[in-house]
């Protein structure tokens, strides 16, 4: 994501970018579910980089870097005139840059601690829970029920090897991820394009900026450490940002929230090759039984309510 973290549905949640005019784009060349992959590959090695950081600056100091690169980044394409904003604008996006701010800071805190297709798989619960909360069929119940054998599956109890604190901050990033999906619907609804969440952004990088310069201190000025914020900034915000506008073009909101349903396994697989983690049998049962959740919520809903409340996010 992160979801982790950015624009991961701003454009199904505007609702005008799936029905844009086609102009041409890389979806010409690469089927879009290719493009899919290609974004949680980006957004998931984003967060192995990030992984490097945390023994120099932190984990805040590194979501200070990445939230500071992806808002200068994004200010510069969208350019957003701040003195248009009125007052409940203003107020919109300053709740909902505190909101990516809590949740970057959490899922970071939580890869810190926690394998990654762990922590994805845990952050996947808040997105999972706004769909099944938006449906109105018993149905549904199943998929909570899958999710919450999964968590439980992957509570550190009896011997098992995972860091409670860890799961902690990753479940408080599901919360966050929740409410960014939700906030992600007004703030798309008052401030339609990106420059609601280009500012929004901007001031997640300042709400975080205390605890990122603490964490780092003079560390984050090094040429080293700045070429990693914007390499992650790049990989976990710019290019998945980039490819999933492209690809909402192509395909409705609930088929890719469905593909998105994938991105724990993904994570899990960078985890093993990048970072060497490994996992066990009870976890991977757990993982498995998420994914299906999170698929199975996307592939049954409705198309009409369905599709604003895809699983995918930040």
């Amino acid at each position: 994501m992160s979801k982790e973290l950015e624009p991961r549905s701003i454009a199904e949640h505007t609702h005008s970018v799936p029905h844009m005019k086609h102009r041409g784009g890389i979806a010409d060349l690469i089927p879009p579910h290719i493009l899919v992959f290609l974004s949680i590959i980006s957004v998931q090695l984003g967060a192995s980089l990030a992984t490097k950081l945390f023994p120099t600056i932190g984990s805040n100091g590194t979501v200070f870097l990445r939230l500071g690169f992806g808002a200068f980044i994004l200010l510069l394409l969208w350019r957003p005139r701040l003195r248009s904003y009125t007052r409940h604008q203003v107020l919109l996006v300053g709740l909902f840059g505190i909101t990516i701010a809590v949740m970057n800071a959490s899922f970071y805190a939580a890869i810190a601690r926690i394998p990654l297709g762990i922590a994805v798989t845990l952050e996947f619960i808040g997105p999972l829970g706004v769909a099944v909360a938006a449906s109105r069929r018993v149905r549904d119940l199943l998929w909570v029920v899958l999710a919450a054998a999964g968590i439980f599956l992957l509570a550190p109890i009896e011997n098992a090897a995972i860091d409670p604190v860890g799961v902690g901050f990753a479940l408080l990033a599901a919360g966050g991820w929740a409410a960014y999906i939700l906030l992600t619907v007004r703030v798309g609804r008052a401030l339609p394009g990106g420059g609601g969440l280009a500012v929004s952004m901007g001031i997640a990088a300042l709400v975080i900026a205390p605890a990122g310069i603490t964490s780092g201190g003079s560390t984050l000025l090094h040429p080293t450490i700045l070429l990693m914020g914007l390499g992650i900034a790049i990989l976990s915000s710019v290019i998945p940002f980039s490819l999933e506008l492209e690809i909402l073009r192509h395909l409705s909101a609930r088929v890719f929230g469905v593909l998105m349903s994938l991105e724990p396994a993904i994570a899990t697989l960078i985890g093993f090759i990048v970072l060497g983690e490994t996992v066990g049998l009870r976890a991977i049962i757990a993982i498995t039984l998420i994914v299906v959740a999170s698929g199975g919520v996307s592939l049954f809903q409705q198309r009409n309510t369905g599709d604003k409340n895809s699983l995918t996010c930040p």
